[in-house]
Parts: C-alpha cells; structure tokens; sequence
C-alpha cells in the first residue's frame, strides 16, 4: 500500500496537476507574520480571524459563466422582481453571531471557522448573486445525488459535494482559463491519471457519473497524503506541487492555518468559499433562497449504445432536441457517440423517452445514416489547417471559415467549447501573442461544413431577435456561426404571399430562402420536420433567435432554400 500512494504521489508531483490555474506569488516572511500576529502563530490565530482579501472573483466568474448556459437561457424562469420584495433583513448582511451560530449547529465532518472572508463570501451567495445561487440550488437536487453516490463509494465525507458549487457553479460544460473542465474542473493530465477518456469525441471530464468517480478517488488519495480535510481541499484547488512548496516554506508545518500564508492567493480563499457553500446549502430557507426548479426532465435512464450515433437521428425520432440531449450527454463533444460493438457508451435519455428508444432502436440507427455516417463509418475529423509563407490560413477539405468576434468573459476555452474544437487547434489557427483576449478581438474558427458565400455570414456575433413580417423588405442575414450549417446571404425584396400557399403549406418561395407563418402550436422542432434536411438548431441560427419559447403566431421564418 505505501508504494501505490508514493508512486502516486511521485506522478502527481510529477505532472503538479490541480483544478485551477497555477498562482505563484511570495510567501510573506516570519518576521512579517509577527508583526501581523504578534507572538502567537498563525495556527492559533488564523482559523478565528483573516485578512479580509477580495476575491470574490473567484465565485463571480464561475456563476456569471452559467447564465450564458442553456440551462439559464431555455430551462429556468426567475423573477427579476423577487429581490426588491423581499425583507429589509434578508438584503442586508446578518449578524456574525448569526453566522456562527449557525454554522456550528452543521454536523459536519469537516471544522467550519467563521472569520470576515467567510462573512464575505456568504453576502455574495445570500445577497448580491442570489439569483444564481436560486438556480445552483435547482440544479443541486439534480447533480447531489450524484455527487454522494460517489463520495459514499469510497467513504468519503459527503460535505465534499458542496466542492463543485465552487469549481463550477454546477455547470457541467464550463472550461476554466486554464484549461480545466466539468463540474469537477479536472485538468486533461489528472482526468487521464483517473481513467478518464478525453479525445476528439468524447471528454468524460463533462460527464457527471463518471467524473464524480474519478474526483472522490483523487480526493482518497491527497486525503492518505495529507490527512488534514482542509489541506486536501486546497491540493484539490492548487495541486499537491503547490501545497509541498508551502510546507517546505513554512518549515514542514502540515496544517492548513500553519501554510496559509505560503499558498497561492486564489487557494487562500477556498477554504473560505467552501465553507460558505455549505452554509448556504444548509440555511437557504432562512434566506428566503427557493430553489428554481429547471422545466427539463429531471428523471433519467441509461441505455447502452453499441454503434455511431448521431444526436440529430435520437431528436428527429424521438422529438427531443439536440440541446435537451447534450444536456443530458454533456461528455460527447461532437454530438456523435463513436460507440462500436465492442466499446459501447452509455446514452441517458429522459426515462419517458426509454421504452420509445428500444421500440425504434432500428429506425433511428436508420435514419440519414449516410448522411451522418458514410459506409457506415466515422468520417475522421478534419479540424487541422495549414499556414502557407506568407502566414495566411489555409483549412482543408470540408471545413469552413468562422469570425468569432470576442466580447466581455470570453476566454480560449470557452471559445473552443462553444464551438467543439480543440483547444490546441484553435490556438494553431491564431497568432496568440498575448495570454488575454480584447473585446472586439477577431479569432478565427475551422468547423465542419461548406464554405459560405457571404464573408458577413461568418461573423458569429450578438444580434437582436427581430421578427420579420411580410410586409416589411428582408435585410441581410447575419447568422450566429455556432451551427454548421449552410446560411447564404439573401438580398431580396418583400414577396407577397398568395393565399393558396399559405393554406398548403404556410410557407412562400422566395429567392435563396422560404417564408414560413408560424401557427398555433409551432415549435422550432416541429417546423424542422416539416422541412427535412433541416435542424431545429439551424432554424434559430438562421433566423437570429435567441428565446426560442418566444415563437407568436404570425411571425415568419426564412427556411433556407435547400430545406
């Protein structure tokens, strides 16, 4: 046993893998620590009182991350007058002996010290993000059982669930600056120690089951390290490298109090965050914190796939959409399962939607196979281009040129999350001279798909959903490029619809694209499938919808010509 954990330990130190990004900084001397604490050491002080430092940042970015999700933008519903209701007290901060009162009523396996950065962090989650915090607690009743499933496996205390309201704000798609993805935020070098697959098509880093395994057996393994939950906690955030370098600069004191000083700026709040955490996680009633129960299907099944699939041939069968299954299967990166007979994958659908998968099993697998599979194979991925002398881009076969223009909070992972490509591959196709991205700056993205003609159409930027009535004339269409799909620039002017066509189809020619009314009932789905050779997900692209439950009787939508 003592040489599994020391070859362990020599890998981990090896790689010095962590969570978050690596923070060097200066640990501050022992003189200048007595001057701060006077004769007593940090031990005896430091659980009781600390610099109240700010570093709200490292809540605040990782909450705002999750309104840009889906699960925000299409699942939830929250009232944005809620707060201004609500008691004068419940806006304020609470008394610190509120605090501590409360805190120490938790039956928790872990010490939970209140000081003023604790104070400070429970304001952020109680008060001035409560909105999100609302949203994290939906999500909660969804992912904990999860999380304590896995933590309950290897015996583990079950107050460490609260650790990805920290790394992810339960967003199981977020990439940090560094690198680091999923609820667990592992970093490709730890996920693959843990047996984590991570390849072009699949990254079980995003997947919630398997993830959670992987981050209760590293969190096993730092704890027979260390022994200390508060140390292990903070290895988890910064990397045992880190957390060595600090007991070494403090003398080869092992306690967290004793080597706060000496750890990276960013894990000295942790340990502060966490605790928060759980306070909110235990008195969100008392806060008059309601949990914003998402509209999606909660209850889900697994069923074993056991050749390639394609999330649009499930949506198109089973009517569910390509989004709500990628919310549901956030490891497969591509929306295809690259499952063969003898490796299959798991699929988790909701558990209506079961019996109806086993009953067209066959039709599905049929559906477009060509299409999506040619000779029933994988098409490999052509994500790689070259650079010719004189340093332009040159992509090659089957992909197509996107302008992402860079707005406030993105960051190279997001980008390349967003849309499906490597991280490696999306920094070969930019000159990245710097390490920060500017607002309005240009990057260049490759995905799969023809070239459009429009050089406009490439831009992926923010517009305004505007319906466009027949009788007003029909602009330019700048397309959200997110979506593969084939958008050509139209230039005509108003068309009259007659009303035969309207009665037939409620749809008109007209130039490169067809006006369709919207009627009672519609959906993007459902207007999909009346168009085949279309998704849902190029409707909304193709016609600049951002709420797609904002569909009203009347509107009209440009279906592209090819549909």
């Amino acid at each position: 046993m003592a040489i599994k954990f020391n070859i362990l330990l020599l890998t981990i130190l090896t790689l010095n893998l962590g969570g978050m990004a690596q923070v060097q900084e200066k640990p501050i001397t022992a003189e200048e620590e007595q001057k701060i604490w006077g004769a007593d050491t940090v031990a005896n002080k430091m659980a009781d009182k600390l610099i109240n430092e700010n570093l709200n940042m490292l809540v605040s970015d990782k909450l705002d991350s999750l309104v840009n999700t889906w699960y925000i933008k299409n699942a939830f519903s929250y009232d944005n007058t809620e707060f201004n209701s609500l008691p004068d007290e419940i806006k304020s901060y609470l008394p610190d002996s509120v605090y501590i009162s409360r805190l120490q009523a938790i039956d928790s396996f872990l010490p939970l010290p209140y000081n003023e950065t604790v104070r400070n962090f429970i304001g952020l989650y109680t008060i001035r993000k409560r909105e999100l915090t609302s949203y994290m607690l939906g999500l909660s009743n969804y992912y904990f059982p999860i999380f304590e499933e896995a933590l309950e496996r290897y015996q583990l205390p079950l107050e460490l669930k609260y650790l990805p309201i920290i790394e992810s704000a339960l967003n199981p798609k977020i990439v940090s600056r560094a690198g680091a993805s999923g609820l667990w935020q592992f970093m490709i070098g730890t996920g693959k120690l843990y047996g984590l697959e991570i390849n072009s098509y699949i990254d079980e880093r995003n997947d919630p089951i398997k993830s959670s395994d992987a981050a209760a057996r590293y969190l096993r393994d730092l704890y027979e390290i260390y022994g200390d939950w508060h140390v292990v906690i903070a290895a988890y955030n910064c990397g045992p490298g880190n957390i060595n370098k600090a007991v070494r600069r403090s003398g080869g004191k092992q306690s967290y109090w004793d080597i706060y000083y000496s750890l990276p700026r960013e894990t000295r709040g942790y340990i502060p965050v966490f605790i928060a955490a759980t306070y909110v996680m235990n008195y969100e009633k008392e806060h008059l914190l309601n949990p914003t129960e998402p509209k999606f299907k909660t209850v889900t099944d697994t069923i074993e796939v056991h050749n390639y699939l394609n999330f649009e041939q499930l949506s198109a069968v089973l009517n569910i959409s390509v989004e709500e299954l990628r919310r549901l299967n956030p490891q497969y990166r591509r929306d295809i399962i690259p499952a063969r007979p003898d490796k299959p994958y798991l699929l988790k659908l909701p558990n209506e939607a079961i019996s109806a998968y086993i009953d067209n099993q066959t039709q599905i697998f049929a559906y477009n196979r060509d299409k999506y599979f040619p000779n029933n194979q994988l098409v490999p991925l052509k994500g790689k281009s070259t650079k010719s002398s004189n340093g332009a881009i040159t992509p090659v076969d089957g992909m197509r040129e996107i302008t992402h223009v860079v707005k406030s909070g993105d960051n190279l992972g997001a980008i390349a999350n967003k849309y499906r490509v490597s991280l490696n591959d999306l920094r070969a196709w930019n000159d990245f001279r710097k390490k920060t991205l500017q607002i309005g700056q240009r990057i260049t993205v490759y995905v799969p798909g023809k070239p459009l003609k429009s050089k406009e159409a490439l831009i992926a930027k923010p517009a305004a959903t505007q319906p466009t009535l027949a009788n007003q004339s029909v602009e330019s269409n700048t397309t959200t490029a997110a979506v593969p799909a084939t958008v050509e620039t139209n230039t005509t002017n108003t068309v009259s619809q007659s009303a035969s066509q309207t009665k037939e189809n409620n749809s008109t020619s007209n130039g490169e694209y067809i006006l369709y009314t919207v009627q009672r009932g519609d959906s993007l789905f459902t207007i999909a499938k009346k168009f085949p050779g279309i998704t849902d997900a190029e409707l909304k692209a193709f016609n600049n919808i951002r709420n797609v439950k904002g569909l009203y009787v009347g509107q009209q939508l440009k279906i592209p010509k090819r549909a």
